[in-house]
């Protein structure tokens, strides 16, 4: 059963998805790990071949479902579409996605991404040194500078892949290239910085010289002279600097919700948060901005004083 999910995840590394680029290093995880579970459950009832009919992939779907909310059901059901298109490529396996009988798991709907509060920001900010200069741990340093691109509303994956030549802080920009082989197509972005993010990156640069492997190309560099910071070890540091700051885990995607609030709030126009935010859909701004929509309302109302 394994053979055919490695099997899997060297097909999804050597194609493009529907757009014609390839995937993206989180996006083969994410689809990788739907298929784990799956494997999983059919371990526990005994079922050995991945190649499932459609009561047998609903009655998976119904279990999940049973100990999961309904958008992690939905989120499985999705990552796993592209699973059984291969095997109907490769294997000519029917694919129950195609049949009417798979019961199918909408995305909960009104539910509102969560932004962060200011109070945690400021905390993780300041467990980090507070961008001092005196500050001379490399973690430190390098944490703190993490933390004020993450406010500056990058995706996860865009601020794993910066690079070097990303940077323009003499014009107080950096350039996010969503993939690598598109580098040289000038595709991407760019972001205006907050002037504390320029100095957070300066002092970075300057910490980064000391390390081991500061030849290499990657922006963010692992602690004990390890190289290329990854997905794992970014989530890692930031629920523990939130842990050390008294506070709850915190995914690294809600810096992206809280982000477009701050805009919003500060009078940016939608179509100039879409443009720095790299959205494509008026409705991403609802989505991403929607859990402080009242706050933002009320403000907005009661700053106008009395109208007559």
């Amino acid at each position: 059963m394994s053979f055919l999910a490695d099997e899997y995840v060297i097909h999804l590394r050597a194609t493009v998805n529907k757009h014609g680029r390839p995937y993206q290093s989180k996006t083969i995880r994410t689809y990788a790990e739907a298929v784990r579970t799956l494997g999983q459950w059919m371990s526990r009832q005994g079922i050995e071949d991945f190649r499932l009919d459609t009561d047998t992939l609903n009655t998976f779907f119904r279990d999940y479902n049973d100990s999961h909310d309904r958008g992690g059901t939905n989120a499985v059901q999705r990552n796993l579409r592209t699973f059984y298109a291969w095997l109907e490529e490769e294997f000519d396996h029917p694919n129950p996605y195609r049949d009417r009988k798979l019961h199918r798991y909408s995305a909960p709907t009104g539910a509102k991404p969560k932004t962060l509060a200011p109070e945690l920001v400021r905390d993780l900010l300041k467990i980090t040194g507070n961008g001092q200069p005196r500050v001379r741990e490399f973690e430190k340093v390098r944490d703190h500078a993490i933390i004020r691109v993450l406010t500056e509303g990058l995706r996860a994956e865009e601020l794993l892949s910066l690079r070097l030549g990303d940077l323009h802080l003499s014009q107080g920009l950096l350039q996010v290239v969503p993939l690598k082989d598109a580098r040289a197509a000038g595709e991407g972005r760019v972001i205006p910085l907050q002037p504390k993010t320029i100095i957070a990156l300066t002092r970075y640069l300057r910490a980064r010289e000391q390390h081991k492997l500061s030849g290499n190309d990657w922006l963010w560099l692992g602690t004990r002279n390890r190289g290329h910071l990854k997905y794992s070890g970014l989530y890692r540091m930031v629920n523990r600097r939130a842990k050390e700051a008294g506070h709850p885990p915190v995914s690294p995607h809600r810096f992206r919700h809280t982000f477009a609030n701050d805009l919003l709030s500060s009078g940016v126009s939608e179509g100039d948060v879409m443009t720095v935010a790299g959205w494509k859909s008026r409705s991403m701004v609802d989505r991403y901005a929607s859990d402080m929509a009242t706050t933002r309302a009320v403000k907005a109302v009661k700053s106008m004083g009395d109208r007559y």
